[in-house]
C-alpha cells in the first residue's frame, strides 16, 4: 500500500481525529502531514510528536500557521526529531518560536540525518537563532546539510546577522534554494549576498521579493552575473525600487549560458535524500478523507512562488531567469497545493 498524504488546514481537532493520525503514522502509512494553522490540545500535539517520531515513512511535516505556539510544543517537536530518521522537509512558517524556540530545536535540527528542506519564515527570529541556523549551512567537505532554506519575514535579525548568513551561504556545500523575501535587508546585505552567490557553487534560487533594493544593488547583481560564472538560475526582485530594465538585463544574462549548461551537464542521480525519492502518493486515509487531498506529483516546496522542486539539483539544465514581478496575491505564506 501506497503511503497516504493527509492535508487538514484551520480546523480545531478532535481526539479522535488526532486518535488516527497517530495510528497511521505508527502503521508508517504517512508519507506527508499537514495540520497547517490547526487548533488541537497540548496533549493532543504530544501525542502526534511520538507518533511522528515513531514514524519511518514520514518525510514531510507541516506545522505551519502557529501550531508550534509554546516553547512547551517546541520541546515536543524537538524531542519527536531526534527520534525521527525519515523527515526530510518541515515547514514551521508563522510559528512564534523566538530564538529561544530554535535554541530547543537546533540539537534535532542539526543532527537530523535526513533534513534537507527547513521553513522558518515568520517565526520571529533574531541574531541568535540565525547563528544555529548557519550552523546547518556546513561547508564543502563537512556533513550534509539544508538544500533549500526560507527565513521570509523575520524582521529581527540584523544587518550583522544577514552578514553571518552570506558567509554561510558562500560556503556552504548543499544548499540550493535560498528564500529571504520581506525581510529588511536593504542595498549592503545584498551586496554581501551577490558575493555569496559568486562564491557558492550550489546556489540556484534566491529570492529577494520586497527586501528594500534598489538599482544599487541590482547593479551588483549585474555586475556579478555578467563577470563572474555563477550556479544562480532564479533571483527574485519583485516589490523592490528597481528599473524594469535593470532587471530585464539581469534575466538575460542568467539566460545567456543556458545552452552551454545543457551541454555540460551530466544525468542527475539522486541520493537518498533527494525530493525525487517521494513517489506520487495516493490519498488512502480513510477516517477523515473528505478533508485531505492527495498527491499527484514528486515533492514540491510548500512556500515559494515559482514553484521549484524541493531543491534544484546543480546538474539540472533548467531555464535560467529572473522573476520581474510577483505572483503573490494575499500572503507571505504562498503554500503551494499538493
Amino acid at each position: 500500500m501506497l503511503p497516504a498524504s493527509i492535508q487538514i488546514t484551520g480546523e480545531l481537532l478532535s481526539a479522535a481525529e488526532v486518535q488516527d493520525i497517530c495510528e497511521s503514522l505508527k502503521e508508517d502509512s504517512v508519507r506527508l502531514l499537514s495540520v497547517r494553522g490547526c487548533q488541537l490540545s497540548d496533549r493532543d500535539f504530544g501525542r502526534i510528536c511520538r507518533s511522528v517520531a515513531e514514524s519511518r515513512s514520514l518525510a514531510q511535516l507541516n506545522l505551519n500557521l502557529g501550531v508550534v505556539s509554546s516553547i512547551s510544543r517546541t520541546r515536543h517537536l524537538g524531542d519527536a526529531l531526534k527520534t525521527n530518521r525519515s523527515l526530510q522537509t518541515l515547514f514551521l512558517h508563522g510559528s512564534p518560536l523566538l530564538d529561544a524556540g530554535l535554541v530547543t530545536l537546533n540539537s534535532a535540527l542539526s543532527t537530523h540525518p535526513a533534513l534537507v528542506c527547513l521553513d522558518l519564515g515568520d517565526c520571529m527570529l533574531g541574531d541568535e537563532a540565525l547563528g544555529l541556523i548557519c550552523g546547518m549551512l556546513p561547508p564543502d567537505g563537512a556533513k550534509s546539510g539544508l538544500r533549500e532554506l526560507t527565513l521570509s519575514a523575520n524582521p529581527g535579525i540584523s544587518s550583522k546577522g544577514w552578514a553571518r548568513l552570506s558567509i554561510a551561504v558562500a560556503h556552504s556545500s548543499q544548499l540550493r534554494v535560498l528564500n529571504l523575501d520581506y525581510n529588511l535587508l536593504g542595498d549592503p546585505i545584498a551586496g554581501m549576498l551577490a558575493v555569496a552567490v559568486a562564491s557558492s557553487r550550489t546556489l540556484e534560487v534566491l529570492d529577494l521579493e520586497g527586501t528594500g533594493l534598489t538599482n544599487q544593488a541590482a547593479q551588483v547583481f549585474l555586475d556579478m552575473v555578467e563577470n563572474y560564472p555563477t550556479s544562480l538560475r532564479v533571483l527574485v526582485l519583485a516589490e523592490n525600487d528597481i528599473n524594469p530594465e535593470l532587471q530585464q538585463q539581469i534575466c538575460d544574462l542568467l539566460s545567456e549560458g543556458e545552452d552551454e549548461d545543457e551541454r555540460e551537464v551530466s544525468p542527475f542521480q539522486p541520493g537518498p535524500a533527494s525530493s525525487s525519492a517521494l513517489l506520487p502518493i495516493r490519498d488512502k486515509y480513510q477516517p477523515i478523507r473528505d478533508k485531505y487531498q492527495p498527491i499527484r506529483d514528486k515533492y514540491q516546496p510548500v512556500r515559494d512562488k515559482y514553484q521549484p522542486p524541493a531543491w534544484l539539483p546543480h546538474s539540472n539544465p533548467s531555464p535560467q531567469t529572473v522573476l520581474l514581478t510577483s505572483g503573490l496575491g494575499e500572503s507571505l505564506l504562498a503554500e503551494s497545493e499538493m
